[in-house]
């Protein structure tokens, strides 16, 4: 394997900062993780507009050769948008993280390539189910909905995938800290483990779900299902998954963005103990998703509640330090008063404001998740258009479009051509800030009224007249969107194709501060203590319900295909 590229150039202090390019083979992995990725959103943000035209009357799926119906497209428009497109954007970003946080190769190169062709055969597999419409059961898999047993095992390959990341991330780790004795583990590297570490154990349930019994059940080996128990198991992952999507969206808002706008990390300690943090807190809250499910005693919901509302502390600590982080930046280049400092921030730098407008709309995203999260307020809201709209909020927003920030200097690095048109990435990253304003207050609004989710609402025999208004910002929401999509894609294959080449291209990290100016325990650079206690709490707050179900469960109930 060939070693990165190695350089110095002279920081303001005087010192020698040491410059780390990563290896072209790891380059072009990370390249091809994210063109996978992104070319799934380019299909799943079309078949969003046309879900948001249907809603309002306006029915398209005749005119969509590869969609059959609306719940195929919603099945495709889930599946893409937040597993394929996530995952695979994550995937290349948190490989390229962890090398240049290294400043080494990866570790086994050959392993990472072999993991994205093996993640993408099962991609092909689910591609394929889904066009041929054998797996129109929506992202969330509910049985007793049943697909093609292609879709189950071309997912569990993916996920699969997302583990040997892992493995490949620590033992690159492991050899990092070899010929680094005593240090603290770099911050962008700490963000990508800590990310993984999370989504390994997260995973665990859906990694049941889908080979224990999904599969085996589409294929005939099994007699039924039993729904709750699969559920239960789905929502075990289901929302932590969320942090999944996330916490590389904080690696590039705690450790670059602070950067890119001319500032420093306002505290080290207190970002690693917010990453941390995630990891017990953010895996035992599934039952909040089943507030209306039987099967799942008051006590243990309450418990789940509790710790819901407990993992919203590490993203007030984020909305803290980061904030903090980037008005240095802003004061550093003049800014004055209480919000002056905003104004002066590098607004025209299309990565940037990206990024500030995508956390401008996560604040209220996770506000109405603090609606969805309270057991009372939940029952006005649940399985309603609510939900959507603050999911489309965080993943849709705080996630995407920071992953599209990300990609405005991401990209131009890994293929080392010049962006092609910053202003066109400006224009982009506020169309998409309005349209979801627009959509997703549409999709509140007629979720307030009573306006169900999953559904053809266009079509709907009990459409109601208060739901017209709501449902057309939906649809105008959507065509925005649409439009910011279009001139995203524009710019992404502009510069891949028909930009200049550029050959002095930064990546926009922190540094940690030096020892002594900003002292770091040592419990927060060590992962073991954070996994038990994750396991610890997980078996409290899920091991009697689970022990219940599996000593309960009744595979009896066939297999569904109603569309």
């Amino acid at each position: 394997m060939t070693m990165g590229a190695q350089a110095s150039i002279a920081r303001g202090d005087g010192t020698a900062q040491e410059l780390y390019r990563p290896p072209e083979t790891e380059r072009r992995l990370s390249l091809a993780f994210i063109t996978v990725g992104f070319a799934h959103l380019a299909v799943g943000i079309l078949l969003g507009l046309l879900q948001g035209l249907q809603h309002a009357g306006i029915d398209l799926y005749a005119y969509v050769p590869f969609v059959r119906h609306y719940y195929q497209g919603l099945a495709m428009h889930g599946v893409f948008n937040v597993l394929v497109f996530t995952t695979f954007f994550i995937g290349g970003f948190l490989f390229f993280v962890a090398g240049y946080g290294f400043r080494r190769p990866l570790v086994t190169s050959g392993l990472a390539w072999t993991t994205f062709w093996l993640m993408t055969a099962g991609l092909l597999l689910v591609d394929w189910a889904l066009l041929t419409n054998q797996a129109s059961v929506l992202y969330t898999s509910y049985a007793p909905l049943q697909a093609h047993p292609a879709y189950y095992l071309g997912l569990v390959l993916v996920v699969v995938g997302t583990w040997l990341q892992l493995v490949i991330l620590l033992r690159t780790f492991f050899a990092w800290r070899r010929e680094n004795p005593g240090k603290r583990t770099p911050l962008i590297a700490f963000g990508a483990l800590v990310t993984l570490i999370m989504w390994t154990m997260a995973s665990a349930g859906i990694a049941v779900q889908f080979v224990g019994f999904l599969l085996p059940w589409s294929l005939g080996w099994m007699q039924g299902i039993d729904p709750l128990l699969s559920r239960t198991l789905f929502w075990f992952t289901g929302h932590p998954i969320v942090y999944f999507w996330l916490l590389p969206a904080y690696i590039s808002w705690y450790f670059m963005l602070p950067r890119q706008v001319g500032g420093r990390l306002f505290s080290e300690s207190l970002a690693r103990l917010a990453f941390l943090l995630f990891i017990p807190l953010s895996l035992p809250v599934g039952f909040h998703h089943q507030y209306l499910d039987p099967g799942v005693s008051e006590g243990y919901k309450a418990i789940h509640a509790f710790l819901t509302f407990a993992v919203f502390m590490p993203s007030a600590m984020t909305a803290f330090t980061v904030l903090a982080s980037i008005e240095t930046g802003g004061r550093a280049r003049g800014g004055q008063g209480r919000l002056g400092w905003l104004l002066r921030l590098p607004w025209r730098d299309p990565s940037v404001a990206a990024q500030l407008l995508a956390m401008v709309l996560f604040a209220f995203g996770g506000i109405s998740g603090l609606i969805n999260a309270s057991f009372t307020v939940n029952l006005v809201v649940h399985n309603t258009l609510f939900v959507p709209g603050h999911f489309h909020l965080t993943v849709g927003t705080a996630s995407a479009l920071t992953f599209m920030g990300i990609v405005y200097w991401l990209v131009p690095y890994l293929s080392g051509r010049r962006l092609f048109s910053p202003r066109m990435g400006v224009w982009q990253a506020w169309l998409w800030f309005v349209g979801m304003t627009i959509m997703s207050r549409g999709m509140s609004w007629a979720g307030v009224l009573g306006a169900p989710r999953r559904t053809a609402l266009g079509t709907a025999p009990y459409f109601a007249a208060e739901w017209t208004v709501p449902t057309w910002l939906t649809a105008i929401g959507g065509a925005v969107l649409t439009i910011s999509g279009l001139l995203f894609f524009i710019n992404l294959i502009g510069t891949l194709t028909a930009s200049p080449r550029a050959e002095k291209l930064e990546v926009p990290v922190v540094e940690s501060a030096p020892d002594g100016q900003d002292p770091v325990p040592g419990w927060l650079d060590r992962f073991a203590p954070w996994v038990t206690a994750t396991a610890v709490l997980v078996l409290i707050s899920y091991g009697p319900t689970l022990y219940r179900l599996f000593g309960e469960m009744s595979l009896t109930i066939p297999g569904l295909r109603p569309y």
